[in-house]
C-alpha cells in the first residue's frame, strides 16, 4: 500500500493512494472516506501523519470535513461563467445541486459614504444591509454581504432573503437587471470567515466585489462575497 522505505513521504503515497481510490470510483463523489482512526491502523502509521494527508487533500478540494459527520470525497468545484451575472440559486440548479441561504444578517441602516458613491445615492441614504451563507448540498460556498437601496427593495424581509434574492427584486419589486462589473482577488481565510465557511484558517479564498445595474443603468447593489477556492471556481 506504502513503502516506508521509499524517498517519497509517507504523506505524499497516502494522498497519492486515496486519489487514485476517487479515481478509479472506489471512493464515489458524496461517500464517507474511513475514519482516520482506521485508516491509521489500515497504514500502520500514526495519526499526526493521516491528518496532514488528509489535510492536504481537504486543502486542495478533493475532500471535504462536514463537522459532526466525517470527511467527504468532494463534489465537483462550482463553475460559474466570469461573464455570467447569475444569480446564485440558479447556478446551483444549472449544476443540480441544492440552492440555501442562511442569514447571518439583516438590518436597516444608513448608507456609508462609499456605499453612497458606489450605489449613486444620497449619503445617509437608507440601504438594507444583508449577510448571508450560500449553500450548495448542505455545504457552505460563500459568504455574501449585500447592501441595497431601501427604495430600490420595497417589501424585502429576512424571510424572502433565505431564498433567491434575485428572484425576489425581478418577481415582486419589478426590477429589471442590467450589466454588472466585478473584480476577483485571491486572499486568506480570517478565523471568522473559515469557520463560517467549514475550512482551514489561512485556506484560499476568493473575493469577490460586483456593482450589479438595472438596465437604466442605475446600480442597485453593492457586494462583497468570499468563496471557498477548493469548492468554486470561475471559467472564462
Amino acid at each position: 500500500m506504502i513503502d516506508k522505505n521509499s524517498p517519497i513521504p509517507i504523506y505524499f503515497q497516502i494522498q497519492e493512494y486515496v486519489r487514485e481510490k476517487i479515481k478509479k470510483q472506489e471512493w464515489e463523489r458524496g461517500s464517507v472516506i474511513p475514519s482516520e482512526r482506521i485508516l491509521t491502523e489500515a497504514f500502520e502509521v500514526s495519526r499526526m501523519t493521516i491528518r496532514q494527508a488528509i489535510q492536504g487533500l481537504v486543502d486542495e478540494g478533493i475532500l471535504v470535513r462536514k463537522r459532526g459527520s466525517g470527511t467527504y470525497v468532494n463534489d465537483q468545484k462550482v463553475e460559474q461563467p466570469l461573464q455570467s451575472m447569475m444569480s446564485f440559486t440558479r447556478l446551483m440548479e444549472s449544476t443540480g445541486m441544492k440552492a440555501a441561504a442562511r442569514v447571518l444578517s439583516f438590518t436597516e441602516r444608513k448608507a456609508t459614504e462609499t456605499e453612497a458613491n458606489v450605489l449613486e445615492i444620497e449619503t445617509g441614504s437608507r440601504v438594507i444591509h444583508l449577510e448571508r451563507i450560500r449553500l450548495g448540498n448542505e455545504i457552505p460556498i460563500a459568504i455574501e454581504t449585500s447592501v441595497i437601496p431601501k427604495s430600490l427593495a420595497k417589501g424585502l424581509t429576512k424571510a424572502a432573503a433565505e431564498h433567491s434574492l434575485y428572484q425576489f427584486l425581478q418577481e415582486k419589486a419589478g426590477l429589471q437587471f442590467g450589466e454588472a462589473r466585478q473584480s476577483i482577488e485571491a486572499v486568506s481565510a480570517d478565523e471568522r470567515t473559515a469557520e463560517l465557511l467549514d475550512i482551514a484558517p489561512g485556506s484560499p479564498i476568493l473575493l469577490i466585489e460586483r456593482v450589479a445595474s438595472l438596465k437604466n443603468g442605475l446600480p442597485f447593489e453593492y457586494v462583497h462575497s468570499f468563496y471557498a477556492g477548493n469548492r468554486f471556481k470561475f471559467y472564462l
